[in-house]
């Protein structure tokens, strides 16, 4: 499957051993690494109130996007590719967003076999700890996690 294979090239070449072996990363560490983002994205919940971010609106906010399909905030205008991607299959886990995160260009690029496809992100994470960190918080702040810590 082409998921795999892309999944398969950006663990081999970019991630630590820790995520190589499905570690979830450190929330702690990901809300640091998140100032990196923070000038394009916002983590907003359903009651408005911001998580993290500062109510930018560059980038799509954040909130609830573990196990969405790609390119399907509503409201956010999304490049062509990106909505491409969701529509073939992009579902939002640690693998697909730590490899999205550490270079989004490419990784549009190879799932969706075509070498023109780019999104509107340009920012590329730099470590994969961090990227997997992100992750980690994310998924802290995440609806899913948020019912989880009220017994729900």
């Amino acid at each position: 499957m082409k998921l795999t294979l892309i999944i398969a090239l950006f663990t081999s070449f970019a991630a630590p051993a820790s995520f190589a072996e499905g570690d979830v990363g450190d929330p702690t560490a990901g809300k640091r690494a998140f100032s990196q983002c923070q000038a394009c994205h916002v983590v907003v919940d359903g009651d408005g109130n911001t998580l993290a971010g500062r109510r930018s609106r560059t980038g799509p906010n954040l909130f609830g996007m573990i196990g969405m399909q790609a390119g399907t905030v509503e409201g956010f205008r999304y490049s062509a590719e990106l909505v491409a991607a969701g529509e073939q299959g992009l579902i939002w886990d640690e693998e697909t967003f730590v490899a999205y995160s550490l270079d989004p260009v490419k990784f549009l690029r190879a799932f969706l076999d075509d070498r023109k496809a780019r999104g509107k992100m340009t920012f590329k994470v730099r470590k994969s700890e961090d990227a997997v960190n992100l992750y980690a918080f994310i998924k802290s702040v995440s609806p899913s996690a948020e019912q989880d810590s009220e017994g729900n």
